[in-house]
Parts: structure tokens; sequence; C-alpha cells
């Protein structure tokens, strides 16, 4: 797979150096061109014929013709083939009229050549092409510059803790790693020695390095901070994040949108608009002037002028620079279609866990009992340290972040489904829940416990010696940014509403807490999908954001998916877009992106609509007795100038 992008982008590169060289040659040819015409000459007031100059001048365009025209000769001979004439039929339909004619003109006919409009209608259009295919291959290119920036090589731990360096390239799955501070770290893998900082601003757009230690993902490319790193290999070749993310990239700008589709078929229809224009044209002037040179100029311009360039490159520049633009920030698109649609979001699901809510507990209140809170604290982290459990790691990481000492614990062990029981300095400790303190008959503050309860928090009683020593409360923490994008959601006319397998108690409480008034709690996994299907019937359009692990139905049901951190797993099938961070944030950047893109792609088709709505009578000569008249090289100008401008306007395109 990874073989053949690399193809396809070598190839692309030699296309545009392949014009550009054209460009080069044609231009060089262009000039003693222009000095032998008999019309420059005379526009100049000049005389530099001589014996055999118009031979000389047919020889010079000639050579011109069939190098410079090659590409746009068999790009029609292509698009012909494909029974789809566009752009480049157009345009080797018009060099090849005006060579024949001129060298007609030259050898057999009565009238003027106009070689140097040959010569310049060439030059102009490869330089139009060539410019084009570098603004295409940029929006391509900056994913291709973050792969060529990876180190060639890293330090490779061997068994007996030595290192030596190898190539990147041969490393395998389950070797151990080692990074030093301020390195870049080579490939995907999992810490399993040391803490650090590292910058993931180039493969993720995250701006604030990311705090890792032991057990933590790290990506290739990006860089490490102060600390010294050791991890184990987890993704190598086409699997690596920066692999994925390229390839999520090129399938979403090989991938057409309704929007593509249709630019496609007012090409072709532009195409046999501007041919019987030409036709016409042709006819017209023949029937008032009978001048064969001047009906055939204008039969050409009016050919060139109309070409669909603009109108061809109007979406897919626009959607290769906001796939690329998208793929910086953590945005990758899968679907363009589904991304198109968008801006024309009704309604948006949050599924609660991991998307509005960080998906780990945290400790939110702390209620000692003729203790101070870090004692409390130090005697449940001591015990909870012993065990996995959700709620003991909520306790463990306030400890840690607090940097408690543990207290040594003996006699550990976990009491089925009511807490944890150890001993401390002699003394038995219990870290339950309110179940074995009703059992054991040991007094607590109900009406707190059940003001906590209300909010949809869990409460663990610490217990020494059958004595009350407190309460901790956790809870599922509301991320960050979660409250900001509920806001931003609402401000842009869509309806925020959650979705939960919780009950309606903790549900209501989170839902208050961020402003959302819809939520459907208690909902099964397997029943995720029908809630999207029944806010369909009603007519909404509706994005569906989770996990993308218990929502795939959800997810492949809704008018757009969105996977919300999915960290270096972005092959998420059933999503139409993946987030690699869990930052509901990036909801609000994804929408802005989709809503600037379409516009941009509606600037561009009405510039290139109305370029030719007022370019091709201009050219067909309807001024012409005004003494306003465009030559096939002004025309020429003006279609790469109207390309160019196109070109420029996608590249303006940002997350506003």
């Amino acid at each position: 797979m990874k073989h053949d992008h690399h193809q396809g982008h070598d190839h692309h590169s030699m296309m545009v150096q392949d014009f550009k060289r054209r460009f080069f040659i044609s231009l060089v040819l262009t000039i003693p061109i222009l000095a032998l015409s008999p019309m420059i000459q005379s526009f100049m007031g000049v005389d530099w014929a001589f014996a055999g100059s118009s031979y000389i001048l047919f020889a010079l365009s000639t050579v011109l013709f069939f190098y410079g025209g090659k590409p746009f000769i068999t790009g029609a001979r292509d698009e012909l083939k494909e029974r789809s004439p566009a752009m480049m039929t157009l345009i080797a339909f018009a060099i090849t009229i005006a060579y024949l004619y001129s060298t007609a003109a030259t050898f057999f006919l009565k009238g003027t050549d106009f070689f140097w409009e040959l010569a310049t209608l060439v030059a102009i259009m490869l330089l139009g092409h060539w410019i084009e295919m570098k603004s295409v291959m940029g929006a391509s290119r900056a994913l291709d510059e973050l792969i060529k920036l990876l180190p060639e090589e890293a330090h490779l731990i061997q068994k007996d803790g030595t290192t030596i360096d190898v190539g990147v390239t041969e490393l395998k799955t389950g070797e151990a790693i080692l990074v030093k501070p301020g390195e870049k770290i080579p490939i995907d893998g999992e810490i399993f020695e040391g803490t650090s900082e590292v910058n993931e601003a180039m493969v993720t757009g995250e701006s604030v390095p990311v705090a890792k230690a032991k057990g933590s993902g790290v990506i290739g490319g990006s860089i490490n901070g102060d600390g010294l790193l050791k991890f184990t290999v987890s993704k190598v070749g086409d699997d690596t994040f920066l692999s994925q993310v390229k390839h999520l990239v090129e399938e979403a700008q090989n991938s057409k949108s309704k929007s593509q589709r249709l630019a496609d078929i007012a090409a072709k229809w532009l195409f046999y608009i501007a041919a019987s224009s030409g036709i016409i044209t042709f006819i017209t002037w023949m029937f008032i002037r009978g001048d064969l040179a001047f009906s055939i100029e204008r039969a050409v311009t009016v050919i060139i002028i109309s070409c669909p360039h603009a109108l061809g490159l109007a979406i897919p520049l626009v959607s290769a620079i906001s796939s690329s633009i998208a793929a910086k920030n953590g945005l990758l698109i899968r679907n363009r279609l589904a991304f198109e649609q968008a801006r024309n979001l009704d309604a948006i699901v949050f599924d609660k866990t991991g998307t509005l809510t960080k998906g780990e507990f945290g400790v939110t209140d702390m209620h000692p009992i003729d203790i101070s809170e870090e004692q409390l604290l130090t005697i449940a982290y001591s015990v909870e340290t012993n065990s996995d459990h959700p709620i003991a790691q909520g306790i463990v990481r306030k400890g840690e972040k607090l940097s408690l000492k543990a207290k040594k614990v003996s006699d550990f062990q976990s009491l089925n489904g009511k807490g944890l029981e150890a001993t401390i300095e002699g003394k038995k400790i219990h870290v339950v829940s309110p179940g074995y303190l009703k059992a054991e008959k040991i007094a607590f503050d109900e009406k707190a416990y059940e003001q906590l309860a209300s909010q949809g928090k869990t409460v663990v009683f610490v217990v020494e010696d059958k004595k009350l020593l407190g309460f901790i409360a956790l809870a599922d923490q509301i991320h960050d940014h979660a409250k900001k994008a509920i806001e931003q959601v609402k401000a842009m006319g869509i309806e925020p509403i959650m979705l939960t397998g919780d009950n309606q108690r903790v549900a209501s409480h989170v839902g208050k807490e961020l402003g959302i008034d819809t939520i459907f709690s208690e909902v099964l996994p397997e029943d995720k999908n029908k809630k999207i299907e029944a806010l369909q019937k009603q007519g909404k359009r509706v994005a569906m954001i989770g996990d993308g692990v218990n929502d795939a139905p959800a997810l492949a049901t809704s008018d757009l998916g969105i996977a919300i951190g999915a960290g270096t797993d972005v092959a998420i099938e059933t999503a139409d877009i993946v987030l690699v961070k869990s930052d509901p944030l990036d909801i609000v950047n994804l929408l802005k992106l989709a809503k600037a893109t379409y516009s941009k792609i509606v600037q561009n088709l009405l510039w290139a609509t109305a370029y030719n709505v007022v370019a091709l009578p201009l050219a067909a000569g309807v001024l012409y007795n005004q003494g306003i008249v465009i030559s096939p090289a002004l025309g020429a100008a003006l279609m790469s100038l109207s390309t160019i401008i196109v070109a420029i306007n996608a590249k303006l395109l940002k997350i506003k």
C-alpha cells in the first residue's frame, strides 16, 4: 500500500517537473517565433524578414507545437478514450486548429499565420498547468515532509541492556527502543520505563506537550522532552500512525464529494458549450466578414477562454487543502461526502463517556472526620494502590498528583462487591461502599451521601478499626473543554444531545452542568443506533460522536459518524471522520472547517462561472465594432489568470 502511495507521489512530482521543463523550453522557442512573426514586426514597426524566415518560423513553431503541446494532445486522447471530453480536449483542439491554419497560410493559403499566437498560447497554458499542479501537490506535501523528517535510525536496546543504532525500517514489533531527551521518537510504541513530556504538535495538532509515563503510547515523529524514555515498538511500516494518516488523507483527496461530481458534469457540458460556441463564432464571422484568418482567430479564442479549467480546479484543490489542514489538526476525513454535509447538521449526539467526560474517575469531594484531608487521602491511597479498579485508580491518580507517600500495606484483600481491606501500621483499614457500613452498622451522614449520589458521584468510605475516618466522592470528570464546545455548537444553531448508558440521575447532572437539554439515558450499546434512527425519522440530519468501540452501529447509522480520541488507532472503519485527540473543541473545529471549505468551493465556482459568462462573449467578438477584441494569447492569459485566482483563493482556506 505504502509503495503505491509513494509511486503516486513520485509520479505527480515528475509531472510537475515535466510541465516546468516544457514551459521553459517553450518560452525559449517563443522568443524567436515572436521576433520572426510578420504581425509582431508590423506592430513594432520593424522588418526582420529575410529569405526563408517564414520556413524557420514554421520549423520552430512545429517543434513547439509537438513538444510544448504534447501534454494537451495526449490528455485529449485519454479524455476522448474515456468518452468524457473536457479541458485537455479543448486546449488540444484550439492549438491544433491554430497550428494547421498557420501551416496552411505559410505554404499555400492566402492569409496571415498566427504562429506567435500558438507559441504564446502553449507557453501560457503550460505555465498555468505548472502552477496548478504545484498547488495541488503542495496540499499533500505536508505529510510527506513530516514522514521524511522521521529519524533514519533508532537506539535499539539489546538483551544485555546495551544499545546499538539500527535503521528504523529494520525495527520489528516488540523490540525495545531508547529515546534520549530532545530526540525525535522514531516509531510508534508503548513506554515501559521513564517519564517525560512529548511534543506531538506536528502529528496531532496538540499544541501543549503531553505528559508520558509507563503504559503511555508514543507516536513516531513527535519530539521527546527532558526525560529519558524506553518503549516497545507497537507498530511498523504501513501500520504506523503517520502512514495511516497519510493513507486516510490520500483516500479523502481521491474520493469525490457531491459538489465535485456536479462540477465534473458542469465541466463536461462546458466543453460542448465551448466547442459549439467556437463553431458558431467561426460561421458567424465568416458570414459577416468572409475573413478566414479572423474567423479562425475568434473561434480559437472562444475555445481557449471558455476552457473549464478554473471550474475543474475549483473543488479538487479546496478538497485537497481542507484534508491537509484537517490532518495537521488531528481531524482525519475518511468520507468527503459526509464531511461536506457537516454544515447542514441539525443535531449532534454525544456519547457521554470519553467524549463529554474524560472516561476516568477523579476525586471531586473529600469529607474527613477528625483528621486532615491529606491524612484521609493518604490512607485511602495506600490501600487503593494495590487495586486496578477504575474507582481505585481515580484515588491513586489524585494521590500521585499531590505526591503523597503511600504507607506500607499488609493483609490486602478485596471484599466482593463492597470494597477493599488491608492492614496499615497494625490497624485494620476498610475502603468501602455504603453497603458495607450498613451491614456493619457503622453510622454515616446519609444526607451528605444522598446529595453527592444525586450528582452522579460514587462515594467510598474510609474506616479504621470500625471507626469512620471520612468519605471521598469520585465522578467521571467532565472534559475541560466540553462546556465551551457545547456552547459553540448551540451558537451554530445545532442541537446538542447526550446519549449514555448511565442512569437518569447521573445523566441529568452532567447534562445540567454542560447545558444540554435533550438527554437519552440508560441506553444499552446495541440500542444506540435506534436513538439515531428515531431522530432521523423526525427529519433531522444527525451526527454521532463516540469512541468508536461500542458505538460502531450508531456511527454507521448517523449522517456523520465521528470517532473521538482515537489516539494512534486511526483506522476506525465505521467512522466518517476520526478525531485523534479526545478534545470536544475539535468537533467545533471540524464544523468550522466544513463550513469554511464549502464557502471556498462556492466562491471558486461563482468566480469560474462568472468568468466564463463575461469572457465568452468578449472572445466571440461581440464588442469588435467598439474596438474591444481579445486575441487567443490574451484569452489564454485570462484563462490561466482565472485558474491562478481560484488556486490562490483555495490556499487561503483555514479553520476560522
